[in-house]
């Protein structure tokens, strides 16, 4: 992992303003620095994402398990950076990947240069409860994707949303919330994006994507937005639920899951076919206790990409659908259990029923919530055509 010039410019330049502006050392957790312009029309938090990761895997073979795999890796390595300009009411996000899983995938159409921004984001509150997002940042798809990788249960995200999430692109988001009662809240999100994914600097190829989101919380909010943070940290005094539905079409898309994968080329140019994603999701919490529910389905107007000819390319919209349930129980020694199910269906005809059932046990302890952990688990993976998996990660993560 290499840091480039210009991060360190920016080091300089930040630290050689400190002394003519208000700075704050917060407490752990809160950010490594805190800046504040001395009118008062700009703000800007410092942070900081880094895990560390030990990783083995075996396979199944005549009742054994061998070809054991081991793997030590900076999982994620990120710098974040937050604030406003000009009013509390126009904020902004911006966070750069240093590992290596989040700056792979250059191609022609990331100018063949890492992939360093993750999220690039401007938030307009220019009325009441409605808010204006312009830039890179997270679609608005399935609740387990939009939980932070900071704040996950356990070591890292399922397969559900391996295979199916619509992650991060370029674009528009309109989000509103508002009140039917004294608790019941109800949330709505539409965005208007690229349809490509993160980074891309040419073109829009095919149509754009459309992805629209709601979401009821019958008995009022979760302690700090605890309906987007993996187990019950805040250990919620009375029971807190959240319904969410989100259906994605991407219109004319020219990769393999949808703004995710590889992209489709036939001899004529790339292939294009509608793509549409749907999303339900719950999240229950009580008392320590917390329990996610996902369920995602893929479909595609034409999933396999064809020549001029009719000959197949060998590519394919990997349309099918998946099922995911994840509970866990926080002790008050700030040790929790956790387990998850995965279920994953690819259609038949395009892969060969290749299903997927993975099944996870946890253990995490919250040294200081999310922002300070040590986390653990072993799953194990049973697929149709190839030989079952069993795979053990330990992780620690810091979150300044």
């Amino acid at each position: 992992m290499t840091f480039r010039p210009t991060l360190l410019v920016f080091f300089f330049v930040a630290f050689s303003v400190v002394h003519a502006q208000e700075v704050s050392a917060p407490k752990f957790g809160d950010g490594i620095l805190n800046l504040k312009g001395k009118d008062s029309t700009w703000s800007m938090k410092v942070g900081m994402q880094m895990q560390f990761q030990a990783f083995a895997q075996w396979e199944e073979e005549n009742a054994s398990f061998t070809n054991g795999q081991t793997n030590f890796l900076i999982r994620r390595a990120r710098l974040k950076l937050d604030g406003f300009v000009y009013s509390p009411k126009l904020t902004y996000k911006i966070a750069i990947g240093l590992a290596n899983r989040d700056i792979s995938g250059a191609s022609e159409y990331t100018s063949n240069a890492p992939r360093y921004i993750l999220d690039a984001v401007m938030k307009w509150n220019f009325h009441e409860n409605f808010e204006l997002w312009f830039g890179q940042t997270k679609l608005p798809g399935n609740r387990e994707h939009l939980i932070s990788s900071g704040n996950l249960q356990l070591v890292d995200r399922s397969p559900l949303n391996g295979n199916y999430n619509i992650d991060r692109d370029l674009g528009f988001q309109l989000r509103h919330h508002f009140k039917v009662s004294e608790k019941f809240v109800i949330k709505e999100a539409f965005a208007l994006s690229q349809g490509e994914g993160r980074n891309i600097t040419s073109g829009n190829l095919g149509g754009f994507q459309y992805t629209s989101r709601l979401e009821l919380l019958p008995f009022g909010n979760f302690t700090k937005n605890g309906d987007y943070i993996g187990g019950d940290i805040y250990r919620e005094d009375t029971p807190k639920l959240a319904f969410g539905v989100t259906y994605d079409f991407n219109n004319n898309a020219v990769k393999t899951r949808s703004n995710q994968g590889s992209y489709m080329v036939t001899d004529t140019g790339f292939f294009e076919t509608n793509i549409s994603t749907v999303f339900v999701d719950a999240m229950f919490k009580y008392q320590g206790f917390s329990l996610m529910a996902e369920y995602a389905d893929r479909t595609a107007t034409d999933p396999v990409a064809k020549n001029s000819d009719g000959t197949l390319t060998g590519d394919a919209v990997q349309i099918g659908n998946g099922l995911n349930f994840q509970a866990g129980y926080l002790f008050e020694s700030n040790w929790e259990v956790s387990g998850r199910y995965t279920n994953i269906e690819f259609d038949k005809d395009i892969t060969a029923n290749n299903a997927q059932n993975q099944f996870t046990l946890g253990v995490s302890k919250y040294i200081i919530g999310h922002k300070l952990k040590v986390q653990s688990d072993v799953s194990y993976l049973a697929m149709n055509i190839s030989n079952d998996q069993l795979m053990w990660r330990l992780q620690f993560g810091i979150h300044f």
